[in-house]
């Protein structure tokens, strides 16, 4: 199991999880918040080649933008456009998968409609030839019209898309401010979806069922750190920590002390 952080240095991520201690990195290809296709990354050479001679697992992370469940025409067809250019692009610095939340729709909608635009949308891709990389769908903390908050509405959307080999990025966080019990969580996800690919391994700021999507350290927030580790080793997947900067090296260090 590798262990490691997303990196906020994406000019250099190789450089910022030497500084953590990561063994697995993720990172931005372009602004977050933008809508703009990702540049050619300064670094894409020497991070292909640490994935090619398995140095360093990387994934990359979609923009936070990215709405493909929206019913909004204006919304849905630049995230489609997004996520298939970021995922060439996570392709070519030799990531493992890019990472889209769930997504939503809004109050007074169906969410149904919601998960048949993520079907429309795989199935579209797969029409082409598929996706550069594998698209990691992440679970999310707020929202009562979300696609991946809840585990019966992941379910809903796995019956849509489980067909197209979507894989599934579990945040720790984003389930304990779900209103998923961490408990058991590994076991629950897997019986959905097959699979768990990626974890985001973060504690919480807020109270269980919050909706807040606001991670700690481990140790620093509201989640029992056993739990956390507990998640990871019945997970078996790569994990990454998206904890406050100042905190990541040691959040990685009591990972790889409790996990052995």
């Amino acid at each position: 199991m590798r262990i490691g952080a997303h990196v906020r240095q994406d000019e250099d991520p190789l450089g910022a999880a030497s500084e953590v201690g990561a063994e697995t990195i993720q990172f931005f290809l372009a602004d977050p918040q933008g809508w703009k296709k990702p540049p050619v990354h300064p670094k894409a050479d020497e991070l292909r080649a640490a994935a090619e001679a398995d140095e360093m697992t990387l994934f990359v992370h979609s923009p936070y933008v990215v709405n493909l469940a929206s019913t909004n025409n204006r919304i849905r067809i630049p995230s489609r456009k997004l996520v298939t250019q970021h995922a060439e692009a996570a392709a070519s610095v030799g990531a493992k998968g890019l990472i889209v939340h769930g997504g939503h729709v809004t109050a007074g909608e169906d969410a149904a409609v919601g998960v048949d635009n993520w079907r429309k949308f795989f199935a579209r891709q797969a029409d082409e030839g598929g996706f550069a990389v594998p698209i990691l769908i992440e679970n999310t903390a707020g929202g009562d019209n979300a696609m991946a908050r809840r585990f019966d509405a992941l379910a809903r959307l796995w019956d849509a898309v489980g067909e197209f080999d979507a894989g599934f990025c579990l945040d720790t966080c984003h389930a304990f401010a779900g209103g998923e019990d961490l408990v058991g969580v590994v076991e629950r996800a897997k019986a959905i979806t097959g699979r768990i690919d990626l974890v985001h391994l973060n504690d919480s700021r807020d109270e269980f069922n919050s909706a807040r999507d606001r991670h700690a350290n481990i140790g620093s927030g509201t989640i029992d750190p056993d739990q956390l580790v507990a998640v990871c080793a019945a997970a078996g997947a790569p994990v990454v920590v998206e904890t406050p900067a100042e905190g990541q090296a040691d959040d990685i260090a009591y990972l790889r002390k409790h996990l052995g």
